[in-house]
C-alpha cells in the first residue's frame, strides 16, 4: 500500500516545486520591472522638480548691480542688506547657483549673424578650497551642478567653463598675495593678485570674428585692465551651433565648511552682428536696465529723432560749404577788377610864351 502512495506524492511535490520556481521567477521579474520603473520615476521627478524649482526660484530684482532675470538655486541666498549673494552655506557639500532664466542662441535669426557676449561680475571668497564657476552650455545643467556627484566641464560635452579659485603661495613672500587660478575647460592658468580681503572683479569677452575669449581680472576698486590675463582661442559656433545656451554662475564647497564665495554684481550682455563685420565685445554698462529684459540683445531700431538730427547736420554742413565757396570766389573774382576814378573833369587852357633872357657879360649884352 505504501508503494502505491509514494509515486503520486513525489509527483505532487515536483509539481509544487515547479509552481514555486515559476512564481519565484515572476516575482523577480516584477521586482526588476518595479525597480526600473522606480528609477525612471525618480529621474523624471527630479527633472520635473528641477524645472519647477527654476520656475519658483527667487529673482534678484532689488539690486541694480544684477540683471533682473537672474534666479537663485540651491543654497544661494541674498544677504539681509541685499548687497550680495552668498552661494554656499556652512555645511557639507553645499552648492549654489545664479542662473539666467532666459536662454540665448549663438546664431541670430539667420546663420549669417553670430553673437558676441560680454559679462562682468564682482566676487570675494573665504578659504582656499572653493571655486567660482561661470558655466555656459546647451543643456540644463542646474540639477547636475547642484547634485552630489562630480560635475565635469569640457568642450566635448558642449560646455564652456571658467573657474576662479584661490590658494596661498609661500613662494610669493607676501601673506596678502593670493594666486588666483583660472581654468578654461580644465586648462589651468594662474595669476597673482595682492588681496587683503578686498573683492575682485572679472571681465569676460568673446569675439566670434576672431574666435577669441579674453579674461580680465583686477580689484573691484580698480579700472578695467587694457590687457587680458588670458586670451583663449575657441570656436563656440562649432560647439553650440543653433542650440539654446544656458548661462550660470555657481560654486560648490566640496565639504570644506570654511570656504564661501560671495557675488556682489553680475551682468551679461549679448550682441548680434554679421559675420563679415568685425566687432569688439560690448560694454556691459552700455545698456539701460529694464524690468522685462534679461540678456538685452542689441539690435538696430528706427528712430525719427536720429533721422532729423542727421538731416539738420547735413543741411548745416551744406550751408557752410556753400558759404566757403562763395567767399573764395569773391576773393578771386574781385582781384582783377579796375575801379574808375569818379570826379568832375574840367578843361584847362594853357599858352606857350617865349621868354628871352638878357645877360650882361663883360660889358656886353648877350640875349638868349
Amino acid at each position: 500500500m505504501l508503494s502505491l502512495w509514494i509515486p503520486p506524492l513525489v509527483a505532487s511535490i515536483n509539481m509544487h516545486q515547479s509552481l514555486i520556481m515559476h512564481h519565484h521567477h515572476q516575482l523577480v521579474a516584477m521586482y526588476q520591472m518595479a525597480k526600473t520603473r522606480r528609477r525612471t520615476t525618480q529621474f523624471s521627478s527630479v527633472w520635473r522638480e528641477d524645472n519647477a524649482n527654476i520656475d519658483r526660484s527667487v529673482l534678484i530684482t532689488g539690486n541694480p548691480k544684477f540683471d533682473p532675470q537672474i534666479a537663485l538655486l540651491g543654497d544661494a541666498r541674498i544677504s539681509d542688506d541685499g548687497s550680495r549673494v552668498q552661494l554656499t552655506s556652512p555645511h557639507a557639500s553645499s552648492s549654489g547657483l545664479l542662473l539666467c532664466k532666459d536662454r540665448f542662441k549663438f546664431f541670430g535669426s539667420s546663420r549669417k549673424k553670430t553673437s558676441s557676449f560680454s559679462t562682468e561680475f564682482e566676487f570675494s571668497f573665504t578659504g582656499n578650497g572653493d571655486n567660482l564657476s561661470l558655466v555656459m552650455g546647451p543643456n540644463n545643467f542646474a540639477s547636475e551642478f547642484l547634485g552630489q556627484g562630480p560635475f565635469e566641464v569640457s568642450s566635448e560635452k558642449g560646455y564652456l567653463g571658467i573657474e576662479f579659485g584661490a590658494s596661498m603661495d609661500g613662494n610669493v613672500g607676501d601673506s596678502n598675495t593670493t594666486l588666483v587660478s583660472v581654468s578654461v575647460n580644465n586648462e589651468l592658468f594662474t595669476h597673482s593678485v595682492t588681496n587683503s580681503g578686498e573683492s575682485l572683479k572679472s571681465w569676460i569677452d568673446y569675439d566670434p570674428s576672431s574666435k577669441r575669449l579674453e579674461i580680465r581680472l583686477s580689484k573691484s576698486s580698480g579700472k578695467r585692465p587694457y590687457n587680458p590675463i588670458i586670451a583663449y582661442s575657441i570656436d563656440l559656433s562649432k560647439m553650440w551651433e543653433a542650440n539654446e545656451v544656458h548661462v550660470a554662475l555657481g560654486s560648490r564647497n566640496g565639504g570644506n565648511l570654511s570656504d564661501t564665495f560671495y557675488v556682489y554684481s553680475w551682468r551679461f550682455r549679448l550682441r548680434n552682428f554679421p559675420n563679415w563685420m568685425h566687432s569688439l565685445p560690448v560694454d556691459p554698462h552700455g545698456s539701460v536696465d529694464k524690468g522685462n529684459e534679461s540678456l538685452r540683445v542689441h539690435s538696430r531700431t528706427f528712430c525719427p529723432f536720429t533721422v532729423l538730427a542727421g538731416m539738420i547736420f547735413a543741411t548745416g554742413c551744406g550751408a557752410l560749404l556753400a558759404f566757403m565757396v562763395l567767399f573764395v570766389w569773391a576773393i578771386f573774382a574781385n582781384k582783377h577788377t579796375v575801379f574808375p576814378i569818379e570826379g568832375n573833369v574840367q578843361p584847362v587852357d594853357f599858352r606857350y610864351e617865349k621868354i628871352s633872357v638878357v645877360v650882361e657879360k663883360g660889358g656886353k649884352v648877350v640875349k638868349n
